[in-house]
């Protein structure tokens, strides 16, 4: 069986075992995307740090995890969001004002919504964590 959203599967894994209580969790096919949107989630401290292993297949990744993420999800099919729309999409996906995070793909990598406006720039929305 193929995979379709491979991003996907990799965060539902990850809430999953967050919510179970977990310490780690392996994270199996490994892409850019995933290494950069848990790049971000680390940079903000949902997660503490994971290794990516290379099996000369697909790759793996191992998360560990500390607690503190309580959601974390794809938004598909990616929008386009351009910076007036940023706000709508926060208010719409986060909890509140205070904490969460939007992670866009724009022309200058892949980020989060306040990276984003801070270099004035848009792009299209890959998910959120908070």
């Amino acid at each position: 069986m193929v995979r379709m959203d491979v991003l996907n599967d990799a965060l539902k894994s990850i809430y999953n075992a967050g919510k179970r209580g977990k310490r780690q969790v392996l994270i199996r096919p490994s892409s850019k995307v995933i290494v950069k949107f848990l790049t971000v989630m680390m940079k903000h401290g949902y997660i503490d740090e994971f290794e990516v292993v290379d099996d000369h297949r697909a790759g793996k990744i191992v998360v560990f995890l500390n607690g503190r993420l309580n959601k974390c999800g794809v938004i598909s099919p990616r929008f386009d969001v351009c910076i007036n729309d940023i706000e709508k999409w926060t208010t719409n996906l986060l909890p509140s004002r205070q904490f969460g995070y939007l992670v866009l793909t724009t022309s200058s990598g892949i980020m989060d919504h306040e990276e984003a406006r801070r270099k004035h720039t848009g792009g299209k929305i890959l998910g959120f964590f908070y």
